[in-house]
Formats: structure tokens, C-alpha cells, sequence
């Protein structure tokens, strides 16, 4: 059974740091493009960042750049986000997804729908 499941949401203050992991089970992950995407309450879902197959190319939404680091480690079957200098505005639920055609970062980018597998994702509450 293919699998992408998150872990390390929770609730923390502004300014916090917060690492996220997604497992990813079922299915041969190490040659495909991976990354995450968030959706907070009433709006729609949006990309956070994008890692290539091997883990050497990352691609970052403007709302990341500076301030999130994707990675992967496929040894070990686990893609990370690290989060610092959260803001009020990056409460949301953290969906790991992985690209079901290719191994670039704009395969996760400007991927339809159908094209990515999603996980359940976890949720990330920033409080003041």
C-alpha cells in the first residue's frame, strides 16, 4: 500500500521553530519528486516547497524562502520541513505530496492534482 504519512505538527508560538517528517512507504518514492503544500481554514491549498528525487534541487514558495528548508533522506524513506521564525499566517495542515510522473521539483510545482499523491497531513497552529 502506497503511503505519505506526516508527523511533528502541533502548536506552537510566533516566532518558534517546528520540524516536519513525511514517511513514505509502498512504493518506489527515491525516484520521484516530493514536497509540501498547506492549506489554512477558507483558503486554498498553495505550495510551500519541492525537492527533487536525489535531494540536490529545492524550489520554495516566496512564503518560504528564507525561512523553511525541505530535504529528504531516501536511505531512510523521510522527507523533512524545517520550519523557522513561524508566523501567525503559516497556521495550516502540512500535506506531504510526491509526484506520481517525474523526479523535478517541477513535477511537484506545477503539477495538476492528479498528479501528486497526497498524505493526510498534519496540522500546524502558530499562536501569538
Amino acid at each position: 500500500q502506497v503511503q505519505l504519512v506526516e508527523s511533528g505538527g502541533g502548536l506552537v508560538q510566533a516566532g518558534d521553530s517546528l520540524s516536519l517528517s513525511c514517511i513514505y512507504s509502498g512504493r518506489t518514492f527515491n525516484n520521484y519528486a516530493m514536497g509540501w503544500f498547506r492549506q489554512a481554514p477558507g483558503l486554498e491549498r498553495e505550495f510551500v516547497a519541492a525537492i527533487n528525487w536525489a535531494g540536490f534541487k529545492t524550489y520554495y514558495a516566496d512564503l518560504a524562502t528564507g525561512r523553511f528548508t525541505i530535504s529528504r533522506d531516501n536511505a531512510k524513506s523521510t522527507m523533512t520541513l524545517e520550519m523557522n521564525s513561524l508566523k501567525l499566517e503559516d497556521t495550516a495542515v502540512y500535506y506531504c505530496v510526491a509526484s506520481r510522473v517525474g523526479e523535478a521539483t517541477t513535477n511537484i510545482v506545477q503539477a495538476p492534482p492528479e498528479n501528486l499523491m497526497w498524505g493526510q497531513g498534519t496540522q500546524v497552529t502558530v499562536s501569538s
